[in-house]
């Protein structure tokens, strides 16, 4: 089956969105609430966008993103 390029872009947005949804969300934790430096994730704005990434990949739909990998179906 052969996607179109429409498929393609929602296939990797069903992927992308939620790791960028998380790392926004990993910054704007920082920047309102985070710690004054004796928190390990919150003390820095990379640690904690790359955690909130981190999250976001955790809650990614694997079915999409094992679909895209597949070759021939």
């Amino acid at each position: 089956m052969e996607f179109s390029g429409i498929e393609m872009i929602k296939k990797v947005a069903k992927i992308v969105l939620p790791v960028i949804l998380g790392m926004l969300g990993g910054f704007l934790y920082y920047t309102y609430i985070g710690c004054n430096g004796s928190c390990a994730i919150t003390s820095s704005p990379v640690n904690s966008t790359a955690y909130g990434g981190l999250v976001g990949l955790i809650l990614t739909d694997w079915k999409a993103v094992k679909s895209l990998f597949k070759k021939g179906k």
